[in-house]
């Protein structure tokens, strides 16, 4: 996009736009500052902008209502889920429409035979998950956060069992979509592969909300494994657990889920979720799914490569309370690291490389963190080349900042040089924006062709994914 066509608008047309929303949406449209603040940024980006107004549709028909009036009066419109998001994505940079989706919760339809369902996007993975319950299904995408479908989907999401069942990308079949002109759109559908046209549904998913917003979303389901174990192994380096996640892919081990958390995360999540029997050494979290055999025979293998990097006894979770409790220390990863320091900011990021290169990123960040002198922690779903830092640093010392940013920067730019990117789930925000560029060069001006498209005056949450 020209750098003209997403400056903020004229506040008088701003002003009607809005009027003309609270009129129509009455007590679902809010223009109160604490409402607007809280949908003013993500979680693990402090940096906040402001909407002029946020509003709560009920339907495909009242977003495509509130896209049109946007459209006609060149206003920016931010989709926004839960405020899950890390790299900035629902900040409103120029201004603008807010569309909070969290009324939009239903689930549509479950079709058990086929292994699928459609839901509004406004439904969280846990209130999927909860209403499966009983149909011997469930719907594995974890990303950590109880984030909604529609984010998920907007982010190309992908979480802890990502190494088995894939991401956003692979689950996804099919969407409602409202384009930057108002129209209501229907992509994919429930056939399990086509050859129909262009692939519009990938087109949409991991947009980030920039050429339309995502309001249905139909989803691929699995069946509950017959056996689930969970286990956790400890070593005396980083190194050792990270060649021991090499090992284990390369093998071809099908385990469900992998987790690293460093000396530093793992005593933090100690501390915080009162995790005992535990020492803060490198950790990986295992889990694996299948029958009885299968899991036994994948968890032997798992073992014995283990012992080769110098790896603990497992402590085993077998039961689902226990399971539960494991996994819930894993997912309240970031809350613990905020906590090692209160009153600090946290800004995360990530990146993604071939597996064979993991060892060697993380070991080369861990002594960049080192120098950097800041508290940080690095967990991740290794299984698939993928690793966070969540870096602390004194909201008001712009010199903790700056090297924050440069931290995270390094390590974007260290996985780009090994063949991998500079984010493997977080996605672009405004926040890796010239990352962008520098991992997929002239690609980003067919990129930019795509967002004139589909997004003529720019107004698809301005400032994001692509760089003007």
């Amino acid at each position: 996009m020209d750098a003209k066509t997403i400056v903020r608008p004229d506040p008088d047309v701003v002003a009607r736009v809005v009027a003309r929303i609270c009129g129509d949406y009455g007590e679902r449209a809010v223009t109160t500052r604490a409402v607007r603040e809280h949908h003013s940024h993500g979680e693990g980006l402090a940096d906040a902008a402001l909407p002029d107004v946020v509003v709560f549709p009920r339907s495909n028909e009242e977003v495509a209502a509130l896209v049109r009036l946007c459209h006609l009066s060149r206003v920016p419109v931010i989709a926004f889920g839960v405020g899950t998001s890390l790299e900035g994505h629902v900040a409103a940079l120029y201004g603008g429409v807010c569309i909070d989706l969290s009324q939009m919760n239903r689930v549509l339809e479950i079709n058990a035979e086929d292994l699928d369902c459609r839901v509004q996007a406004g439904v969280t993975r846990e209130q999927l998950n909860a209403e499966l319950k009983g149909t011997g299904l469930f719907f594995p995408i974890d990303p950590g956060a109880n984030a909604t479908i529609g984010g998920m989907a907007s982010t190309r999401a992908s979480g802890t069992n990502a190494v088995r069942y894939g991401t956003m990308r692979e689950n996804v079949m099919g969407l409602t979509v409202v384009t930057a002109d108002g129209r209501v759109v229907t992509t994919g559908g429930r056939a399990r592969k086509s050859s129909a046209g262009y692939d519009l549904t990938r087109l949409f998913v991991g947009a980030e909300g920039t050429l339309g917003v995502i309001t249905e979303i139909q989803l691929r389901l699995y069946g509950v494994p017959e056996a689930i174990a969970s286990a956790v192994c400890q070593y005396p380096d980083l190194a050792g657990a990270v060649n021991t996640v090499i090992a284990a892919m390369q093998t071809g081990i099908p385990v469900a889920r992998i987790e690293l958390l460093d000396d530093v995360q793992m005593d933090a999540c100690i501390r915080y979720s009162k995790l005992e029997g535990y020492r803060a050494l490198p950790t990986l979290f295992f889990e694996f799914h299948g029958t009885e055999a299968g899991v036994r025979e994948q968890s032997a293998t798992m073992r014995a490569i283990s012992d080769e990097f110098g790896g603990s006894e497992f402590q085993w979770a077998t039961l689902a309370e226990d399971r539960t409790r494991l996994w819930k220390a894993r997912h309240a990863a970031y809350y613990a690291t905020l906590a090692l320091k209160p009153g600090t900011t946290a800004l995360a990021t990530d990146a993604c490389v071939p597996i064979s290169r993991l060892a060697d990123c993380i070991l080369e960040t861990k002594a960049d963190i080192e120098k950097s002198g800041l508290t940080v922690t690095i967990v991740g779903h290794v299984g698939d080349g993928n690793f966070h830092l969540v870096v602390l640093y004194e909201p008001g010392d712009a010199g903790q900042r700056e090297r924050a940013d440069a931290l995270a920067r390094a390590v974007s730019m260290r996985a780009i040089a090994m063949g991998g990117t500079c984010t493997g789930e977080h996605g672009i925000g405004w926040h890796k924006l010239d990352l962008l560029a520098q991992e997929h060069g002239e690609a980003v001006d067919l990129m930019r062709s795509i967002k004139r498209a589909l997004d003529p005056h720019g107004i698809m949450n301005p400032g994001k994914t692509v760089p003007s």
